[in-house]
């Protein structure tokens, strides 16, 4: 008779990690690290999007799991491309520029398991001064109230974490900068709890300068491509062709 012991079962992290990632080379090590410091966070996923410089080579280094995908393809390609590798019943989704700051979003993590809401978006806080028009913060803001029936105050914060079966809800899947809108909008629509929590995250400031308007400008033309489709694949919104009450 064998008297060798049975194998333990593989106990699966509770959370996963998800950080898209182009060309984010001198922040996506610390980003990585301080994400694998939360509690109860288990692999992190860096999506390279294309990424031309050493991004693949330091998230690697920094202990991720990296999912290549070959060409740019946007930011909601990105994560749902890394969160269909995962297996954890909760996402947490960050944005690679986090830095250090990313181990705030720890308390995301322990409101989530604690059963406090189905989503929970860090609200990071208002920096003094302009920085931008504030026209996709805007419609964004105004699509979701409109369309979901809540006002939310950082309705674009790439920061948060979800349970992993609201992605099956999102319908139609947005295009690149219109992830969060869609993410929310989806949440909201099925009657789902959710929170904004303020975390002191840092965010590298997109400048004034011809690449960050472009920048805001396809952010803009993202999300309002997805509030129209989201808009129009509503059942009342067909029947009245129009934009659905919420």
């Amino acid at each position: 008779m064998s008297t060798a012991r049975p194998e333990l079962a593989r106990q699966e992290p509770a959370v996963e990690a998800v950080v898209p990632a182009y060309n984010e080379e001198t922040t996506v090590a610390e980003t990585v690290q301080a994400l694998a410091r939360c509690p109860a966070v288990g692999t992190v996923w860096v999506v390279d999007d294309g990424s031309t410089d050493s991004t693949v080579a330091r998230a690697a280094a920094a202990g991720a799991r990296v999912l290549r995908l070959g060409r740019r393809r946007g930011k909601a390609q990105a994560l749902l491309a890394g969160a269909a590798r995962t297996r954890a019943p909760w996402l947490l989704f960050a944005d690679a520029d986090l830095g250090p700051s990313a181990a705030r979003l720890a308390v995301l993590v322990e409101r989530a398991l604690a059963g406090q809401a189905d989503m929970l978006i860090a609200a990071p806080p208002r920096r003094p001064g302009r920085h931008g028009l504030g026209a996709a913060v805007g419609l964004a803001r105004w699509g979701l109230a409109r369309l979901g029936g809540r006002v939310l105050e950082a309705p674009l914060s790439g920061q948060r974490i979800l349970r992993r079966t609201l992605l099956e809800l999102v319908q139609p899947l947005p295009r690149g900068w219109g992830i969060e809108v869609a993410l929310t909008l989806a949440a909201l629509r099925a009657g789902l709890s959710v929170v904004e929590v303020p975390v002191p995250i840092a965010h590298r400031v997109t400048r004034m300068d011809l690449a960050g308007f472009l920048h805001r400008g396809h952010q803009l033309v993202h999300i309002a491509w997805t509030l129209a489709a989201c808009a129009w694949q509503h059942p009342a919104a067909r029947r009245r062709g129009g934009v659905a009450a919420p």
